[in-house]
C-alpha cells in the first residue's frame, strides 16, 4: 500500500456520467486485478474508493460515475492536475481457479475491473465469456475493448435498448469453467442464486479508511465478520452470507 501522488493525462466522458481517468504515477503497490484505489480530494474528508480498470506500466486507468459531489468534482479535472491516490488496496480475483473457460459477469461501474481481469485471463489461455449489464443504451461503455482482447461479449439492458433486454442473468450462457463478478448488491445476489458453478464476487461497498482500520465496511460470512476493503473486496461463493 502507498500513497502516491498521480498526474492526470486525461478525463473523459464515456457514457451517461460515466467517466475514464488515466494517470501517471508509481502504480508498483497494484499487484493484481480486483483491486481499487482510495483518491483523496481537496474539500472532502473521505476518499473516493475506485477500482482498477487497466495499469500499464506507470499508468492507471480508473472509470467512475458522478454520483455526488466527489465524482462529480472528480469529473471537472483537466489533464496536467494532480491527486493524491493510495494504491494497492484490497485483495483482488484469484486466477488459479478459473479453469479453461471463465465467465465475467459485470453491472455497470462493476464493469471496470472485469477488463484487466479479462486480460489477464487471456494472457493465460483461458477463453473468456463477458457478460456487461447496464439500464439502458445510453450507460452502455467498454464492449469494444473487451472485444479487442478477443472476449466473447454479450450486452444486456433492463429497458432492451440494446443488447439482450433484461438482466445478466438472462444472458447465462449454458457452459463455463468458473465466474467472476462485480456489480451492485441486488445483481451480486441474483447471480449467486442462478450461476452453476463456483465463482468471485467482488463487492462495492462505502468506505472509511480504505484499509481496515475503521470496520466501517465489514460484512457477516460463514467464518465471521470480514470487511470489505482489507479482506475483500472479492468474496468466494461458499463464504458469502446474504444479509435479507
Amino acid at each position: 500500500m502507498k500513497d502516491c501522488i498521480f498526474t492526470i493525462n486525461s478525463n473523459e466522458l464515456i457514457a451517461k456520467s460515466v467517466y475514464r481517468m488515466t494517470l501517471t504515477g508509481d502504480t508498483s503497490d497494484i499487484t493484481n486485478c480486483g483491486q481499487f484505489v482510495n483518491i483523496k480530494l481537496d474539500g472532502f474528508y473521505l476518499r473516493r474508493p475506485i477500482s482498477v480498470c487497466d495499469v500499464q506500466g506507470d499508468v492507471l486507468t480508473l472509470i467512475y460515475k458522478v454520483v455526488g459531489n466527489g465524482t462529480e468534482k472528480m469529473s471537472e479535472m483537466s489533464e496536467g492536475e494532480s491527486l493524491q491516490i493510495l494504491t494497492g488496496l484490497g485483495n483482488g480475483y484469484d486466477l488459479t481457479k478459473s479453469g479453461g473457460a471463465p465467465l465475467l459477469i459485470g453491472g455497470g461501474v462493476g464493469v471496470p475491473p472485469m477488463y484487466l481481469l479479462a486480460k489477464k485471463l487471456i494472457s493465460k489461455g483461458c477463453k473468456v465469456n463477458v457478460i456487461l449489464g447496464f439500464n439502458t443504451q445510453d450507460e452502455v461503455f467498454y464492449e469494444n475493448e473487451f472485444k479487442a482482447l478477443g472476449c466473447d461479449v454479450t450486452v444486456t439492458t433492463v429497458d432492451g435498448s440494446f443488447g439482450v433486454k433484461g438482466f445478466v442473468t438472462d444472458a447465462l450462457p449454458e457452459s463455463y469453467s468458473y465466474f467472476y463478478t462485480c456489480g451492485p448488491e441486488p445483481m451480486l445476489k441474483a447471480v449467486y442464486k442462478s450461476a452453476n458453478t463456483s465463482g468471485q464476487f467482488s463487492f462495492e461497498e462505502r468506505m472509511g479508511c480504505g484499509f481496515g482500520a475503521c470496520m466501517g465496511c465489514s460484512c457477516k460470512t460463514v467464518t465471521g465478520y470480514k470487511r470489505i476493503c482489507k479482506d475483500g473486496p472479492v468474496l468466494e461463493k461458499e463464504e458469502i452470507l446474504w444479509e435479507n
